[in-house]
């Protein structure tokens, strides 16, 4: 078994990449496996999320690239900017895991939550996308922001 300890500050060529959901990349401990079928065992620092293009640095010297799987999402859209932010209040108020794009939320598909945001006045749809929700306040770095640059 590949096993992975390290997350790589820089950004090297991958020799593989390992292929996850959202709720995957959350987990600090994870035994799954790379396209190839090679079996993979994660064991990183508690706490770590894993984004879009992450390097990894395994045991036996290879770079893994993290990517996001596609996978069923809601995204919802509005004409007028404050029925957007309406939108992202309400969700936030429900402790929901959001992406914020330009002119566009996105989160895991939830029929209550779509009937929700029809209801705001947002248009809602349904599709097969990665997802990349923010982080928090206090999560490290923005989703928008680009890898390994400062933020301040």
């Amino acid at each position: 078994m590949l096993t992975i300890t390290r997350r790589l500050a820089e950004s090297r060529p991958a020799d593989a990449d390992l292929v996850l959901p959202f709720q995957l990349r959350t987990k600090s401990r994870l035994r799954t496996e790379l396209p190839s079928g090679e079996e993979v065992g994660l064991i990183l620092e508690r706490g770590t999320i894993l984004r879009d293009g992450d390097r990894l640095l395994a045991e036996d010297g290879r770079v893994i690239r993290i990517v996001a799987a596609p996978e069923r999402v809601s995204t919802v859209s509005a004409e007028e900017a404050l029925t957007l932010m309406r939108a992202a209040y309400h969700l936030g108020n429900r402790h929901v895991a959001l992406q914020i794009g330009e002119g566009w939320l996105r989160y895991q598909h939830d029929h209550v939550l779509d009937e929700m945001a029809r209801g705001l006045g947002l248009s809602v749809r349904v599709e097969e996308a990665p997802f990349e929700p923010e982080a928090g306040a206090y999560g490290g770095h923005s989703s928008l922001a680009p890898h390994g640059h400062s933020h301040g």
